[in-house]
């Protein structure tokens, strides 16, 4: 099930919300099992087996926790053993669904190991995301970040906790620590949620599912066909389309924390205006960033060491986060892709970036950032480099055609939605105005009811409705 369906919408949510309130505001700890049910059905919708799996996973973090915060003080290395196989449980338990199958089928590519089997699994639906952030609790508590949750039901209500759970924002126990234990609920709050998961929702099926039908159609033209433009105009618009797909699905899982009292740390930050790769993964999945920061990158060292070392704590970063988005050597390259450009970045380009006209700084972000997108989107690397040729010139028919003006004049007042949604100055001056004249709260309001009736018309009339991140 995901937040952008009818079923979500007009049965789940409506129902959840309703037993959620229906608990009285002073049973807290009932409150959070009412999320703990709430949840695993919200994710047993679609893999009802896996929840099995889900349930494992929180009773043993929970037992893991108890024991490091009950060793800590007394017995540090018996606490560290305990993180040690908290760790290796997670991670061979998200290991063995998601990499089993990629690590067999490049062994049997060597001599006599071409016999071993291929298990063919499903990966659980954002395993990549939960397995995170119950790994986050075990080390917050054995870092004495956060407080033993004793509560069982109140951990797996963390865990579990429907608006984050299938694609983030990965949220770090510490942070949610005291929410879980006494959170401010007022109908203010409410209120600012809904706003917040219906501005997601129209980001996700106005605005990427549209780029998306685009792109699909720009790269399914047959290589006789395709031009430079029809090449740039798809590119283009899968860049828009992974961007408001996530940032999208982020907004309403904010959005859904809000209602039921929660803050959650934004995850997208206008990653588009960046003006450095630096600063663009400032600005992306901030989330999975802080993530590997705060739990990878910093216990190696960061920079506060030699260069070597650092580069060398750069590179396990890049590496574990192509490796996080997926079981393909295509991942694995975007992570080491962008190893390289934030290595030449940072030792060579910085000094040389920042004396550059901001317009030149925005374009050489952009331009480093398309070809991410190629990297990542092009599981068949040999289908990558011949889209990144034809970019370029390379086995196209023409630069431009006839069918590509056509596109350009039908695309072009969606492009700019989409690059005005994609820059923060209509928000700020929307809110500018938002604050100042009662028409403009009457107008928003106006256009909301449109966004949601388009929205909703949208889901009923087509089938296109995928959401990119499920996979991870």
């Amino acid at each position: 099930m995901v937040f952008s369906s009818l079923e979500f919408l007009f049965l789940f949510l409506p129902v959840t919300l309703l037993l959620y309130f229906t608990v009285p505001k002073k049973h807290l700890k009932w409150r959070n099992v009412v999320l703990l049910v709430t949840s695993l059905i919200f994710y047993g919708w679609g893999e009802p087996v896996y929840v099995f799996l889900m349930i494992a996973t929180i009773i043993v973090d929970y037992i893991c926790g108890y024991y490091i915060d009950k060793y800590l003080d007394t017995q540090p290395l018996k606490a560290k053993g305990v993180l040690i196989a908290a760790i290796v449980i997670n991670l061979g338990i998200l290991g063995f669904f998601k990499y089993y199958d990629f690590i067999v089928s490049n062994l049997r590519l060597i001599p006599g190991l071409d016999g071993l089997p291929l298990l063919h699994l499903e990966l659980p639906i954002g395993i990549s995301f939960y397995t995170f952030q119950a790994l986050s609790y075990v080390i917050d508590v054995y870092r004495r970040d956060a407080r033993v949750q004793k509560n069982v039901a109140t951990f797996g209500a963390y865990v579990t906790l429907y608006p984050q759970l299938i694609a983030g924002p990965i949220v770090r126990y510490t942070d949610v620590d005291e929410m879980l234990r006494k959170r401010e609920e007022n109908i203010a709050l409410f209120a600012s949620g809904v706003r917040t998961f219906f501005a997601g929702f129209a980001k996700k099926i106005l605005l990427a599912n549209v780029a998306g039908e685009i792109w699909n159609a720009q790269s399914a033209i047959p290589l006789s066909e395709r031009t430079v433009m029809g090449a740039w105009i798809g590119m283009i618009c899968y860049a828009f389309q992974i961007y408001f797909d996530f940032s999208g699905y982020s907004d309403m899982a904010i959005g859904l924390g809000k209602m039921i009292g929660f803050k959650f740390l934004e995850n997208f930050n206008y990653p588009y205006i960046a003006r450095s790769i630096t600063d663009f993964w400032r600005r992306w999945h901030m989330s999975l960033s802080t993530w590997f920061r705060e739990y990878v990158y910093f216990p190696l060292g960061g920079s506060r060491c030699s260069t070597i070392i650092n580069i060398r704590n750069l590179l396990i970063v890049w590496l574990l986060t192509g490796l996080w988005h997926g079981a393909s050597w295509n991942y694995i390259l975007w992570g080491l892709y962008y190893f390289v450009l934030l290595v030449i970045e940072k030792q060579v380009l910085h000094k040389i970036l920042v004396k550059l006209p901001v317009f030149f700084q925005h374009l050489y972000a952009l331009f480093f950032i398309l070809f991410g997108w190629l990297l990542f989107v092009f599981e068949d690397l040999s289908a990558g480099i011949v889209y990144l040729g034809n970019m370029f010139g390379v086995g196209t028919m023409a630069s431009i055609s006839q069918l590509d003006f056509y596109n350009i004049t039908r695309f072009l007042p969606f492009i700019i939605i989409c690059v005005l949604a994609s820059i923060p100055q209509p928000r700020r001056l929307f809110y500018r105005f938002y604050e100042k004249y009662m028409w403009v709260r009457v107008a928003a309001y106006v256009a909301g009811a449109a966004v949601l009736v388009l929205g909703l018309s949208y889901l009923v009339d087509s089938s296109y409705n995928p959401f990119l991140y499920f996979r991870f």
